[in-house]
């Protein structure tokens, strides 16, 4: 294969596509799958069964599929899977899963990890995430599609974010953060919506003032979850060009075992 270079350490085991490339003094373990068009920078180590999909690319130093840094792991065949076209940046560090939970480390696809990220055993991400340097996820950590985390964002194990909700820079995460929401501060509490975000990915403004409408009812109008809950609802039948936003907010506080940050 012209694409790995003389100095990398290639398992023969190893199964990776003809037009993927690696690069000087990478080391590829034996339970590893590359699919076509990835490119694997300078030094980097991947290991356990990993698989990665198409067009990834992954710069020097990174570590994937390591061993789990929870003590109860005992070398059960768990996993890490990657999808395809993300961007995973020096020295990031993607943990597999653990036999406790799902058994495996889930990255979707079409994400931006940016240089020093932890993603620890058992997490599960989404679509279009971006995480900002040194942001880090403790175990079965869950984000939902198009979620953004700011530099040095923290985030508590089985905490779950929800889709287009952002964290501040150094934010500290430990309870969910619902859809749309702006996470900030240590301890991370709300502060408004990702108006921006949503700007950026084509919602109107009649739905970006709804969701807005249903912020408010959640945070702002001195009501409980569970009452909040219903006027979400009552809202949906209000709005129904920005329903399916209401509903995805109101189904996400009700399934949320933690609570949601207040």
């Amino acid at each position: 294969m012209s694409g790995i270079h003389a100095t990398a350490l290639v398992d023969a085991k190893a199964q990776l596509d003809s037009s993927v490339e690696v690069g000087p003094y990478a080391v590829i373990g034996p339970n590893v799958r590359i699919a076509a068009g990835t490119k694997i920078g300078p030094h980097v180590v991947i290991e356990g069964h990993t698989s990665i999909g198409r067009e990834n690319t992954i710069f020097q130093f990174a570590s994937i599929g390591a061993a789990p840094q929870d003590k109860k792991y005992a070398g059960e065949p768990t996993r890490l899977e990657i999808g395809e076209r993300n961007t995973i940046r020096e020295f990031c560090t993607l943990n597999l899963g653990t036999a406790q939970d799902a058994g495996v480390t889930r990255l979707g696809n079409d994400n931006w990890i940016m240089a020093y990220v932890h993603i620890a055993h058992d997490c599960q991400l989404g679509n279009d995430i971006i995480l900002a340097n040194n942001a880090t996820l403790a175990g079965h950590v869950h984000l939902d599609d198009w979620v953004f985390l700011g530099g040095f964002t923290t985030v508590h194990q089985f905490c779950r974010i929800g889709a287009h909700a952002m964290t501040a820079f150094t934010a500290a995460v430990s309870q969910d953060v619902p859809p749309f929401v702006t996470a900030a501060g240590n301890r991370a509490v709300p502060a408004g919506i990702n108006s921006e975000g949503l700007k950026r990915r084509g919602f109107s403004s009649e739905q970006i003032m709804a969701i807005k409408r249903g912020y408010k009812l959640i945070y702002r109008a001195g009501l409980s979850l569970e009452a909040a809950q219903s006027a979400l609802r009552e809202e949906e039948s209000k709005t129904p060009q920005a329903a399916q936003y209401l509903r995805l907010l109101r189904e996400f506080i009700a399934s949320s075992p933690r609570g949601i940050i207040r």
